[in-house]
C-alpha cells in the first residue's frame, strides 16, 4: 500500500489545502485513501466518530476522502494551554499535560502511537495520504522528530514539499528547506509543489527552470491563487468575509489568548449578511447586535483576560441597550456565575467567579466529554447538530431553560429568561442551516437567508481536485502514491 507525505517550507504553507485536494482527486479516481497528520499542534479540534478527538483539518480531510472520521487520521494531538505547555492527546483521549521541553523527550513514545495508526491506516486503504507539521527544517525540533522526516524515514515513503509564493522568497523557501536535510532526506523529497501563484505563469517558468536545474527535482506544479474559497483554518483565525450587501448583523468575538475551535465561526465568516469581527487586546469593543464568548483552553485565564481588557464592563452596557451575548462552550462556562477547576487542570487549582449572567456554576473534571449530538433549538424549533469537547460539568436552576433539546433525550445549554443571553456546549452550531437562520433571527436579523455552510465545504473541495487535475503532474503523483497511472481512469 501507498503512503506519501507532503511537507511545507512553512507553516501555512499549503500542506492541509494540498492533501484535502489529494484526498478528493484519489477518491474521484475510485482510490480509497485515508488522511493522516502524525502529530498536530493546534485549538481547533473535531469529534470522530469512534468517539476521540483530532485536529478539524483532518476532519475536513476526511470528509475530502469520503470517510468518516478516526482517531488514527492523527494520534497525536497537542492543545496549547500555555506559552511553554500543552495538553497531550493520543489517540484521541487526552492523557497529561507537558511543558515543550517533557514533550521532546516524550516523543519517543508517542511514535509508537503515530507508527501504530499508520500500520492500521495502511492495512485498511489503498493510499495513505500524509501531511507534515510547520517545517522540516526546524534545526532545533529534528532530534527524535516525529512530525516530518522524522517520521517520513521510519516508513520509508516519498515527500512532496510545498511553498506559499504569496509569502515572498519561494525559491529560497524551497533551496533553502533542502539544504537544511541530511542526504537521506533530501533524497526522499520527489518533488515541488509551488502554491498561490497569481499572474502570468511564463514570468514564473524561468524561476521554475532554475529551481529543477539546481536541485535536480522536479516541479509537480503551480497551484493558483484561488479567490472566494474557503477552508477550515488548522489553527490561524481566518479574518476574510465574504461581500456584505443589504442589513448586516454586527457580531462581534474576543480573541482570547487560548481561543478554542474559532472554526465555529466560519458559518457567520461567510454569511452575507453578517458582519463579523475579532477583537484582540487593545482594541475597542464595537458597537454590535452580537457578543460571542468563544471556546477556550484555559478558561478561568481566559476570563481574567476579558476582565482585564474591559469586556465584562462592555457586556453589562451592550445587555443595557437590548444586544444579545451567545456562549459557547468555555463562553458558556464563563457566562455562569462560578467556575471552579479543583485539579488544576487548566492552570492553577482553584475558582474564579463568573460574569453572572446565568445562573449556573462550573467544575472541571478530569475526564472530558466527547460526543457528536443532535437535536433541536429550544426556540425556532429547527435542527442542530455539532459535537461536545469540555471537562467542565456545569449545574444550576438555569439549564432548566435549555438552549438545545438534543436527540438523545438530554437538554444542553441555557437560555436567559429575558431571552437575551444563551449559552451551549455544542461546537459546529451555526453549520446547520435552519439552526443559523433562527439564531440569527433571535439576535435581530430580520430575514436572515438560509446557507447550506456544508455544501459550501463540499464545493471548495471539488474545487480543490479540480486543481490538482488542472496544474499538477498526476501522471508522477500517482506514481507516487504507489499506484499505476492508469489508476481510475
Amino acid at each position: 500500500m501507498g503512503t506519501l507525505m507532503v511537507q511545507g517550507t512553512t507553516s501555512d504553507a499549503g500542506k492541509s489545502t494540498l492533501v484535502t485536494a489529494l484526498c478528493r482527486w484519489l477518491r474521484r479516481r475510485g482510490v480509497t485513501v485515508a488522511p493522516f497528520k502524525p502529530q498536530n499542534m493546534a485549538l481547533n479540534s473535531a469529534v470522530t466518530a469512534d468517539g476521540g478527538e483530532i485536529g478539524r483539518a483532518q476532519a475536513v480531510q476526511a470528509q475530502a476522502a469520503g470517510l468518516p472520521t478516526h482517531t488514527d487520521m492523527n494520534p497525536i494531538l497537542l492543545k496549547p494551554n500555555s506559552d511553554v505547555g500543552a495538553q497531550v492527546i493520543i489517540h484521541g483521549r487526552a492523557v497529561t499535560n507537558m511543558d515543550a521541553a517533557a514533550y521532546h523527550d516524550y516523543k519517543r513514545v508517542a511514535m509508537t502511537a503515530v507508527l501504530d495508526s499508520h500500520r492500521r491506516l495502511s492495512a485498511a486503504y489503498i493510499v495513505v495520504m500524509v501531511e507534515g507539521a510547520g517545517s522540516p527544517a526546524e534545526i532545533n525540533l529534528r532530534a527524535n522528530d516525529i512530525a516530518n522526516m522524522g517520521f517520513a524515514e521510519a516508513v520509508d515513503c516519498p515527500v512532496i514539499l510545498i511553498a506559499d509564493i504569496d509569502k515572498g522568497g519561494v525559491f529560497a523557501h524551497l533551496v533553502g528547506t533542502l539544504e537544511l536535510l541530511s542526504l537521506s532526506e533530501q533524497a526522499r523529497v520527489q518533488g515541488f509543489v509551488i502554491n498561490r501563484f497569481r499572474g502570468d505563469i511564463a514570468l514564473l517558468q524561468p524561476g521554475l527552470d532554475w529551481l529543477e536545474q539546481r536541485t535536480g527535482k522536479p516541479v509537480l506544479g503551480v497551484l493558483p491563487y484561488l479567490m472566494d474559497f474557503h477552508l477550515e483554518a488548522e489553527d490561524a483565525i481566518d479574518v476574510r468575509q465574504s461581500a456584505k450587501d443589504g442589513q448586516t448583523l454586527r457580531v462581534v468575538v474576543p480573541v482570547l489568548p487560548r481561543i478554542s475551535n474559532h472554526t465555529d465561526f466560519d458559518p457567520l465568516r461567510l454569511h452575507p449578511q453578517v458582519d463579523l469581527r475579532f477583537i484582540g487586546p487593545g482594541q475597542a469593543v464595537p458597537a454590535a447586535d452580537l457578543i460571542i464568548l468563544p471556546g477556550s483552553k484555559s478558561v478561568r485565564a481566559d476570563l481574567a483576560w476579558l476582565r482585564e481588557n474591559g469586556w465584562d464592563r462592555a457586556i453589562q452596557r451592550h445587555l443595557r441597550y437590548g444586544g444579545k451575548v451567545l456562549g459557547i462552550c468555555g463562553g458558556l462556562q464563563m457566562l455562569g456565575e462560578r467556575i471552579a477547576d479543583p485539579l488544576g487542570l487548566e492552570g492553577p487549582a482553584g475558582q474564579s467567579d463568573g460574569l453572572g449572567l446565568l445562573s449556573l456554576s462550573t467544575e472541571l473534571a478530569a475526564s472530558k466529554q466527547l460526543r457528536n449530538v443532535r437535536g433541536r433549538l429550544a426556540f425556532g424549533d429547527a435542527g442542530v447538530s455539532g459535537y461536545e469537547i469540555h471537562a467542565g460539568v456545569s449545574s444550576g436552576p438555569a439549564l432548566e431553560r435549555a438552549a438545545v433539546r438534543l436527540d438523545d433525550g438530554r437538554c444542553d445549554g441555557a437560555i436567559s429568561e429575558d431571552a437575551q443571553v444563551l449559552g451551549t456546549y455544542l461546537h459546529g452550531l451555526f453549520e446547520a442551516p435552519d439552526a443559523c437562520q433562527a439564531l440569527l433571527r433571535w439576535a435581530g436579523l430580520e430575514a436572515p437567508q438560509r446557507i447550506d455552510y456544508q455544501a459550501m465545504r463540499e464545493r471548495d473541495i471539488e474545487r480543490l481536485a479540480d486543481l490538482v487535475e488542472t496544474h499538477l503532474d498526476t501522471t508522477r503523483l500517482l506514481t507516487l502514491c504507489g499506484l499505476s497511472t492508469e489508476a481510475g481512469t
